[in-house]
C-alpha cells in the first residue's frame, strides 16, 4: 500500500476537532478520548484502529451521535453535533447514521426482510428493502428468521439495514470481530461494494490492522488518543494477507 497523498480532500462530512470525553468514576476521572482530531470523508472508507481501551468505542458514540465530547468540536457538515439539542441528535441518528454491531442486534422474532424495513420506515428516503437484501446476496433468504441463518448471514442482513435507510454514514463496531476469516471476508466485501457502487461513507471500528488495508484513510488509536492518520490507495479485501 503507497499512500496516495497526504492531504484530506475538501468534501468533509464528518470531523472532530480536540474532541476529548471524560467520564466521572466516583471520585476518579477516566480520560476516554483525549483531544481527537479527525476528518470522515464524503464517499470513502474510514478505518479507525487500536486495541481494546484505546478509545476507539468512545469515538464511534461521538460519530454516531449516541454521546457528547467533553470538549471540542464534533462537526456534520459545518453543524457542531457537540451542541445540539437531544432532539437534534435523534435525527441525525435516524436520518444521516446507519449502524451495523459486532452481535448483528437483528430482532428475533422479525425475518431478515422485516428486520431491513424496520429501517426503512423510520427514514426519510429509504431504499427498497428487498433491493437491500439483494446488495448482500440474501434476497434469497428474506423470509428466514435470525435463528435460521448463520453468523455471517446475519451480519449481512445488519448490513442491509443500515444501507435500507439510506444514511449518508455508515458505522460499523468491531463487524467482523465474531466471524471466522472467510466470513469475515466476504462481510468486509459487501461494505467495499456498498462504498464503490452507492458512495457510502463508511467507517470500521477494529482492533484487527489487517483490515485497515481496504480504507482510504486509517486512524490509528492508543490511550484515548488518535496517535496517527494516513491515507492510502485502499485495496481490495480479496487480496489482503491476514
Amino acid at each position: 500500500m503507497q499512500p496516495a497523498s497526504t492531504s484530506v480532500p475538501e468534501r468533509v462530512l464528518l470531523s472532530l476537532h480536540r474532541a476529548s470525553k471524560v467520564y466521572a468514576m466516583g471520585e476518579v476521572l477516566v480520560h476516554a478520548l483525549r483531544e481527537a482530531t479527525l476528518d470522515v470523508v464524503a464517499g470513502e472508507i474510514l478505518i479507525v484502529v487500536g486495541p481494546s481501551g484505546s478509545g476507539k468505542s468512545t469515538l464511534l458514540n461521538l460519530l454516531g451521535g449516541m454521546d457528547r465530547p467533553t470538549s471540542g468540536e464534533v462537526l456534520f457538515l459545518g453543524k457542531d453535533l457537540a451542541r445540539a439539542s437531544d432532539r437534534e441528535l435523534t435525527r441525525y441518528r435516524r436520518y444521516e447514521v446507519g449502524f451495523v454491531f459486532q452481535f448483528y442486534n437483528l430482532i428475533p422474532t422479525l425475518t431478515a426482510l422485516e428486520n431491513v424495513q424496520v429501517a426503512t420506515e423510520i427514514a426519510r428516503a429509504p431504499l427498497d428493502p428487498r433491493a437491500a437484501l439483494d446488495m448482500v446476496g440474501l434476497s434469497d433468504r428474506a423470509d428466514h428468521f435470525p435463528a435460521q441463518l448463520s453468523g455471517g448471514q446475519q451480519q449481512r442482513v445488519s448490513i442491509a439495514r443500515a444501507l435500507a435507510g439510506n444514511p449518508r454514514l455508515v458505522l460499523c463496531d468491531e463487524p467482523t470481530g465474531a466471524l471466522d476469516l472467510d466470513t469475515s471476508r466476504q462481510v468486509l466485501g459487501i461494505l467495499q461494494r456498498a462504498q464503490r457502487e452507492t458512495g457510502k461513507t463508511i467507517a470500521i471500528i477494529t482492533h484487527n490492522a489487517a483490515i485497515s488495508a481496504i480504507g482510504h484513510a486509517v486512524a490509528q488509536m492508543r490511550d484515548g488518543a488518535i496517535a496517527k492518520v494516513t491515507r492510502q490507495v485502499p485495496v481490495d479485501v480479496a487480496t489482503i494477507e491476514w
